[in-house]
């Protein structure tokens, strides 16, 4: 029997997409219904492994399974905020209000420079058009202790955009980019209310900018893009506030979806259009639990994506309410939480765990009490380490203070299969050589290999497989007689998980015996590749 081979229509990982792409979606009937991933119950007969760490945030890898699905969170770092205004330009107005944070903006490790990067919102100062703020620029050699340098965009200052009414914005450091002029890119969302649009511009460095002048067509606040580089496209990622019958008083925020290889022709044909609805909240969205009243929320109010290892990861801000006039009557800041969704095409995205992944902190005083929003770039690789960095939000007497804050995660720790059991994954087809996995397991850990028939391939037994115990974000997996797969590369196989007292947070088949995946590495990461894939 021949062995199967993806469809040739196939993306990256094997999943074909529908013929009407981007699929139509009717607000009218599914604004309250967030969306499910069709590729979770319309799975390829073959998964392509090639590209990246599998993780297992889902199920498109498995077939069957005893053990149990557990999510994690990242761990807030003790000595948070580690970006604060202290600048002049940081200020916003005359009454103490101050910004000093990404409102997406970026945060990147940069491999041709070695350094950490970052752009931010600041509050302006006598430089801001209607205390809107500007873009500034810091730098880390570490991620945590950030310097703002002085640049020549505006003298004696680290500002190096500014003469907009800016809202949020994007600088994505391309690193697939063959021209290093554009290297450095910039969806800006400016222009004020009622005339909001994206900027994009371009630099060679990220410090001096060249507006690339057709702006797009129009758009709400707090709109974003991303990279989606496993179909080579942007996204754009526009918020919309959408009221579904003209008798409800309240809007609920929901998104619209564009994309486009070309990130000029795509952003000059940006639009917020409810023909190109994408999503709203999904149906069990966590409220507020001081404000219940039907205002609206939950909504999501914005969605920030970054390529890691061989999906895409979605950071939701969520507004659980309440709203701006209510606010400002108590005196408290809106609720916006970040969770976490887990994308196979970039278009679909799959929310099981509904709790926060970076959440408030009820005690006023905390620099994240409230309105948390995520960072373009984020998770930075550092060592078995993942850096997610986010803005918070706190009150001295009625003025906001926006800074800067950092969440630490395990690599890859976003899930695990967890327990004591077995886990069969469905078909896969690969071209690497070495097999590894990122575990932690106090009992033993076997693997073992099936054909496409589910038989087992004699060599790779579970009794062949030298046992694993112990903690690894990479530990490599030989079998007696076989330390590499090469006898099995380009087929069709199973592979079985054997799981005493253990979690598995992901595996993956690399070319090299040192491990790297051929994955994307999100933000970058000290000693890996400058060109954003995980390879020698």
């Amino acid at each position: 029997m021949p062995e199967p081979t993806p469809s040739e229509d196939a993306i990256y990982n094997g999943i074909v997409l529908p013929e009407q792409w981007p699929p139509k979606r009717s607000y009218s009937s599914e604004i309250r219904k967030g969306m499910f991933p069709f590729y979770l119950s319309n799975k390829p007969e073959v998964v392509n492994i090639s590209v990246g760490r599998q993780l297992f945030v889902d199920n498109f890898l498995i077939e069957k399974t005893s053990l149990q699905r557990e999510f994690h969170y990242p761990e807030y770092y003790s000595g948070n905020p580690i970006l604060q205004a202290d600048k002049d330009w940081e200020k916003m107005g005359s009454k103490g209000a101050a910004f000093a944070a990404p409102f997406s903006d970026g945060i990147w490790y940069d491999e041709m420079d070695n350094k950490y990067k970052m752009w931010y919102m600041a509050g302006g100062g006598d430089y801001s058009v209607n205390n809107a703020g500007v873009t500034c620029y810091a730098e880390s050699t570490d991620g945590i202790n950030w310097t703002k340098p002085l640049l020549s965009v505006v003298s004696g200052t680290n500002i190096v955009d500014k003469g907009l009414e800016r809202d949020a914005s994007v600088v994505w450091l391309d690193k697939q980019e063959p021209n290093s002029s554009k290297r450095y890119k910039m969806f800006q969302v400016a222009g004020g209310k009622g005339n909001w649009k994206y900027h994009y511009k371009t630099s060679a460095d990220g410090k001096q900018w060249r507006d690339n002048m057709t702006p797009s067509q129009a758009i709400a606040d707090r709109s974003t893009v991303y990279k989606n580089p496993f179909r080579n496209v942007w996204i754009w990622s526009m918020r919309h506030n959408v009221r579904v019958n003209s008798s409800d008083p309240y809007t609920v925020r929901a998104r619209d979806y564009a994309e486009n290889a070309d990130p000029v022709v795509g952003n000059k044909n940006a639009k917020a259009d409810l023909s190109a609805f994408w999503f709203g909240p999904w149906p069990n969205e966590q409220k507020h639990s001081d404000y219940q009243k039907n205002d609206g929320a939950p909504g999501i109010y914005n969605l920030d994506a970054t390529p890691y290892e061989s999906l895409m990861l979605g950071f939701f801000s969520v507004w659980q309410g309440p709203e701006n006039d209510v606010c400002a009557a108590d005196n408290v800041i809106k609720r916006n939480q970040i969770m976490v969704g887990y994308s196979r095409d970039g278009y679909s995205w799959y929310r099981e765990d509904m709790n926060p992944f970076m959440a408030v902190n009820s005690d006023r005083k905390a620099w994240n009490n409230g309105n948390l929003q995520s960072v373009a770039g984020s998770p930075v690789i550092v060592g078995d380490k993942l850096y997610f960095y986010l803005s918070g939000r706190r009150l001295e007497g009625t003025n906001e203070i926006t800074t800067t804050g950092l969440a630490i995660l395990r690599r890859d720790g976003f899930a695990s299969m967890k327990g004591t059991g077995e886990l069969l994954t469905g078909k896969l087809v690969f071209s690497g050589e070495h097999f590894f996995v990122n575990v932690n397991v106090n009992g033993s850990l076997q693997v073992e290999l099936l054909d496409s028939n589910g038989k087992v391939i004699p060599g790779f037994t579970k009794s062949d497989c030298k046992t694993v115990k112990g903690d690894a974000v990479k530990q490599k997996i030989e079998w007696n007689g076989n330390t590499t797969l090469s006898s099995l590369k380009n087929k069709t196989i199973k592979v079985k998980f054997y799981v005493t007292d253990g979690e598995i947070y992901s595996f993956w088949i690399s070319p090299e015996a040192t491990g790297e995946s051929l994955g994307y590495t999100a933000g970058g990461g000290a000693g890996l590749h400058s060109s954003g894939i995980d390879k020698k």
